[in-house]
């Protein structure tokens, strides 16, 4: 379910400090934020549950949640038996 659109687009209060130019830690827990216009080219990391992720946003990327770009989960892939023989 999308967000209404008499609200504004959600971004977290940290997160909007970190868009000042004068800001140097550019380290993001919000996942949930939306990407704003003004932070097209900031590089920022961004915590996917195990490591800090570094990203820099692209203009295509506005109006995005931040957590799209950002994997969270391995992908499986099976692994071979080796040495197992079939006998006809």
């Amino acid at each position: 379910m999308s967000r209404s659109n008499w609200k504004p687009p959600f971004i977290d209060k940290s997160l909007l400090k970190k868009l000042d130019p004068k800001h140097h830690k550019k380290i993001t827990w919000s996942k949930r934020s939306t990407i704003y216009p003004a932070a097209v080219g900031l590089k920022l990391q961004i915590y996917n549950g195990k490591d800090m992720i570094l990203r820099k946003i692209k203009p295509e990327m506005v109006g995005h949640k931040i957590g799209e770009f950002i994997k969270t989960r391995k992908t499986f892939i099976p692994k071979k038996k080796k040495g197992i023989i079939k006998k006809k």
